[in-house]
């Protein structure tokens, strides 16, 4: 499907749709226990993989719609080798996350997922569970997927890098707990995206897991069983999805964009606030309401490090070009290495609609005051982020900006281009 989306202005009223990282989680959790109810859940591409996954392990997910609820009946904690091979599809949060449970499983378990999943890198993860008593490896020796992954893994100490995924350390935190001597992580360099960790520590103690930093790194002790009280656990909102509403309200918002739903919480990516305001956006948080409110602003670059904000670099690529001076995103190399390298797609989108940009391995430079943006055709890269944030481009570019691969929005925000176009956005999708 392609989107095209004409200059236009917006503005109104819009929940923060539910979030994908503490969905993930939630789904996992809850399989690792009884069982839970996962209220107001992302039902959307990439959790469908996780919740199979639990499925495939012994446990049964379904979802209620009319009451937005996930009922999950979990394999307490004793995941069975699954019949068949494990397809994550395009979800990276699922594969790392479900790799560390089938290290838990008595058999052997091979994952898979589509060409994007299988030029990821696994190693450090692989290497990790191997250090831990279970077995992993890559079918084709390059640390890249299809895996096969046995154990039951015991625990004990494992040292892994930091500054590759901060999903390996997630991984081994939720599956420490039913290991029998728990995990110890010893980071080999310093963590990137730490506030991911910071959300897993939130889920797992919301869980009732004992889960700590340490000086190292982090430590999980083994024996512990995930019990949600009540049985229950509810879902806050996406800061990363919120990131192209907040945008385009920066942008185009003439009548001011409310989000809805939008509390604090262990989100790095709520750092898109603190990066509006910087850039010189109108900007109101009612963090007791959970209410966010921003209207067309002029914008003027500054230098930003994604270092702890990945999924942020292509919404603030979009604000660079559109905004004043110079905008430097900084400490970048691992946004490389997602669904594609995002980087590299945003350098080479934003020169198509004519904006001058500077790409580096660790830097993405965006040259907002020489830029003059006209509408072009954009090759979404089947990266639900890169499409998202391209569109929200399209509301100020001159003309019509058409970009493909719309359907992969349903990865992490399957309304996107309905709430956009309910904000007063001239959005026109060709061949649903």
């Amino acid at each position: 499907m392609d989107a095209t989306v004409s200059r236009s202005t917006v503005g109104g009223e819009v929940q923060a749709p539910p979030s994908k990282s503490y969905t993930h989680r939630a789904i996992l959790a809850a399989g690792y226990a009884d069982g839970a109810q996962v209220h107001r859940p992302l039902v959307s591409a990439d959790t469908r993989a996780t919740a199979r996954a639990v499925e495939a392990f012994g446990g049964t997910v379904e979802y209620h719609e009319d009451e937005q609820l996930l009922a999950v009946e979990g394999f307490a904690g004793s995941p069975g080798t699954p019949a068949d091979v494990l397809d994550c599809a395009n979800s990276g949060t699922t594969m790392r996350l479900v790799t560390a449970t089938a290290a838990l499983a008595p058999g052997l378990t091979v994952l898979t997922g589509d060409e994007s999943l299988r030029s990821r890198p696994q190693k450090p993860l692989l290497q990790a569970i191997e250090q831990l008593g279970g077995r992993a490896e890559s079918t084709r020796g390059n640390g890249q997927a299809p895996l096969v992954v046995g154990g039951p893994m015991t625990g004990g100490s494992a040292a892994i890098p930091g500054d590759v995924s901060s999903q390996f350390v997630t991984a081994l935190l939720m599956a420490g707990p039913r290991t029998d001597a728990g995990i110890d992580i010893v980071l080999q360099t310093e963590l990137k995206s730490a506030p991911y960790v910071d959300i897993t520590l939130e889920v797992l103690d919301d869980f009732g897991i004992r889960a700590r930093k340490t000086g190292r790194g982090f430590s999980v002790g083994g024996f512990q069983q995930y019990d949600p009280p009540g049985g229950e656990y509810r879902v806050p909102g996406d800061f990363s999805s919120m990131s192209y509403l907040l945008a385009a309200g920066a942008l185009a918002g003439t009548d001011g964009v409310t989000v809805t739903g939008a509390y604090p919480s262990a989100q790095g990516d709520q750092a898109i606030v603190d990066v509006l305001r910087e850039m010189g956006g109108d900007v109101e948080w009612d963090r007791e309401a959970g209410e966010i409110t921003v209207e067309r602003s002029d914008l003027t670059g500054v230098e930003v490090s994604v270092a702890d904000t990945p999924d942020l670099l292509p919404t603030v690529a979009v604000l660079g070009a559109a905004a004043d001076g110079t905008t430097r995103i900084t400490d970048a190399e691992h946004v490389r290495y997602k669904e594609t390298d995002r980087v590299s797609a945003m350098a080479d989108a934003l020169s198509e609609l004519g904006a001058r940009v500077e790409e580096y391995q660790d830097e993405l430079v965006v040259h907002g005051g020489e830029s003059a943006l006209q509408g072009a055709t954009l090759d979404g890269r089947a990266d639900h982020r890169i499409v998202m944030a391209l569109s929200v481009a399209g509301l100020v570019a001159e003309g019509t900006t058409t970009v493909t691969g719309g359907e992969h929005v349903d990865v992490s925000f399957p309304g996107f281009f309905d709430v956009l176009a309910d904000l007063g956005a001239a959005v026109d999708r060709s061949g649903e």
